[in-house]
């Protein structure tokens, strides 16, 4: 049974148990607290206490009345810290349609009337009018997305940065350990929070005269806010600063005028070391929700309550993901050691019956990899190691994961551990010049396929035009029907039935209707019947989102079509269910209208399937003459998840 002491106080009551009279500093989440390194403020709560500082947090927050859930707790020595919760909060909240979601994963029971759209505007908001002299620090994927002048889809409009439109006094952004740690340190010492413009990774605003170090030549200075307002070009030339400058190892400063003043970005701080990140990980989390919600469930707690979070950073560089954006393009790796640390803390667990549900990461397997030749990665601005080809100087080699697996699946304790993350099988069949490499990813992909599998694969193909693929960021759809083929001559020799679920994205920028009827043909022809897949949303801070508003390719600056209207949206969506009775007679239309009349006998010649299809409402996508499969390790859908452990990719 954990005693309240287990976990960092949320109460008044709580304090007074460890003997607080006053606290340093006060967390505000939009999600509710789990004490886990999965959810954000639970990591930077006990980072902070392992630093030596009182800290409380107050999960969820009520916006509306007398606030008294912002005043309960006082003022603290050092500041607020803000954290809206692992995603943003209108993807959390909204779907791709702008719709009210019926559900919130970080809530308890799903409830989703617990936070306030863009919670770190309204809570910044409440403590600026309550405590005016307490500076309040901004940090998670909320502010550290939009840090710039961004494009708001559910506004439909370009916003100042979120420290403008916020009113708060500085924003940590990207993975906010070391940052909040180095400004709570130096606020502790006694230097004004107006006066500490010198930590890696943070933002702050200055008149031109208060610039450290005034503008100099080194420095990068976007188009203004009023310049993007203005012209969609200025937008579009700013994001291919802002992103080159994430993914280079020695970045530059940023700055961006607003309202006569400018935000000033300072570079991100170099990856964490092996050391780094296990101290994080290995600091006494309880692993548990708080015990206020001890009649309550918490659905994105159930489904990482038995996974373990491997690496950071993702190489992908994916065009609509903000993954690499928020933890860097190079991989951080934990321990053997730490992992197994965390592992053997989960087989005690209540309810642990034998099988680990995700040993991944933003990828699944890029644990272990990185450049062979550092010296090339100091000078790299690639935002993807692996697109439009894999580098010849990255190491894919797959040795170190297995080692991982397979030390993990030693413990008596284990029964099966499973991989729930997205796996990368470009990764899988690169071709390197290192034999060893080669035969290390031909081992992982059966061991992948034979013992880590829970009846099914999540891969991302996310379409299968190359041109649009190449506009995301993604392989070639060849590279998926050479995996598919391995996936099923591995499941032939071993006597196994195990589905592939590919994910597809519609209404990308680059995509047109035609794209989607040819995606209709070609996963008909692979036997699948896909569900549970996705509109495009444009989301702050990627190349997809900068292109679908501004209509322009960042780095060429040439135009791009996106669909946008209901309409054209729906039109595309409905390819994906071309094998449902309702929707036949709409698609055959469709197809005439825009010239490939072609594809509706490759849609709907011939006698329907044989066997039995399975729907799985919590699936992207099913194969014919499969029956359900049991094994454990499934996760519910989580196509609107923002960047946290386990993201497909």
């Amino acid at each position: 049974m954990r005693l309240l002491t287990d976990f960092l106080p949320t109460t008044r009551k709580e304090c007074d148990l460890r003997g607080w009279k006053e606290l340093d500093i006060i967390i505000f989440s939009g999600d509710a607290y789990v004490d886990h390194p999965s959810f954000s403020q639970a990591v930077i709560g006990r980072v902070l206490e392992a630093a030596g500082y009182k800290v409380a947090i107050v999960p969820q927050p009520d916006w509306h009345g007398d606030y008294r859930d912002f005043k309960k707790l006082g003022r603290p020595r050092l500041f607020f810290a803000v954290s809206p919760g692992n995603m943003d909060s209108m993807v959390n909240r909204y779907t791709a349609n702008r719709r009210l979601r019926s559900d919130d994963a970080y809530s308890p029971d799903g409830r989703h009337d617990m936070r306030p759209d863009y919670p770190t505007i309204v809570y910044t908001a409440i403590l600026k009018k309550l405590f005016p002299d307490v500076p309040v620090v901004l940090g998670g994927i909320e502010a550290s997305m939009r840090r710039f002048s961004h494009y708001d889809y559910w506004k439909d409009k370009v916003l100042k940065s979120i420290l403008v439109e916020s009113g708060a006094d500085f924003l940590v952004y990207g993975m906010g350990e070391r940052n909040t740690v180095a400004l709570a340190n130096e606020m502790a010492e006694g230097r004004p929070i107006t006066e500490i413009t010198d930590i890696p990774q943070t933002v702050f605003l200055k008149r031109r005269d208060e610039i450290p170090g005034g503008i100099t030549p080194d420095d990068i200075v976007l188009h203004s806010h009023e310049e993007c307002l203005e012209n969609k070009k200025a937008e579009a030339e700013n994001f291919r600063h802002i992103e080159v400058e994430a993914n280079k190892m020695h970045a530059q400063r940023l700055l961006q005028e607003v309202d006569g003043k400018f935000v000033v970005c300072n570079p991100m701080y170099p990856p964490m070391t092996t050391a780094e990140l296990d101290a994080v990980y290995d600091l006494p989390y309880t692993r548990e929700p708080h015990p206020k919600y001890k009649d309550k469930t918490i659905p994105a707690y159930e489904m990482i309550k038995f996974s373990v979070n491997i690496h950071r950073g993702c190489f992908g560089g994916c065009a609509f993901c903000t993954i690499s954006a928020h933890q860097g393009k190079f991989i951080s790796c934990r321990s053997k050691e730490s992992i197994l640390r965390e592992v053997k803390q989960i087989v005690k667990m209540p309810g642990f019956k034998g099988y680990i549900s995700d040993l991944g990461g933003p990828s699944a397997n890029m644990y272990g990899m990185g450049g062979r030749n550092k010296n090339a990665c100091e000078h790299c601005k690639r935002p993807s190691c692996i697109h439009p080809a894999v580098c010849p100087n990255l190491n894919t080699d797959h040795s170190k994961l297995l080692e991982i697996y397979h030390a993990v699946d030693a413990l008596p304790e284990v029964k099966k551990s499973f991989i729930g993350s997205g796996v990368r099988y470009d990764l899988l069949l690169h071709q390197s010049k290192d034999e060893k490499s080669n035969a290390a990813a031909r081992q992982y992909t059966r061991e992948l396929i034979t013992k880590h599998v829970s009846g099914r694969l999540k891969v991302a193909p996310e379409h299968t035009s190359d041109r649009v693929l190449h506009f995301m960021r993604k392989p070639s759809f060849k590279l998926f029907y050479d995996f598919k083929r391995i996936f099923d001559r591995i499941n032939r020799e071993e006597g196994l039935r195990q589905q592939i679920i590919p994910y597809f994205i519609s209404s990308h920028p680059g995509c047109t209707e035609e794209d989607m009827a040819e995606l209709a043909a070609i996963t008909k022809d692979l036997d699948f019947h896909l569900e549970q897949v996705q509109d495009f949303t444009p989301t702050p801070m990627t190349v997809s989102t900068e292109a679908w508003y501004t209509g322009y390719d960042p780095y060429t600056l040439e135009p791009v079509f996106s669909a946008k209207t209901q309409r054209e949206k729906l039109a595309q969506r409905e390819f994906f269910f071309w094998y449902k009775p309702e929707e036949r007679r709409h698609i055959e239309s469709e197809l005439r209208r825009i010239g490939r009349a072609d594809l509706i006998s490759r849609l709907y010649s011939g006698p329907a399937y044989h066997g039995r299809v399975h729907y799985d409402p919590k699936a992207v996508g099913s194969s014919p003459g499969y029956k359900k499969q049991k094994g454990r390790g499934q996760r519910p859908d989580d196509r609107k998840n923002g960047p946290r452990k386990g993201r497909r990719r």
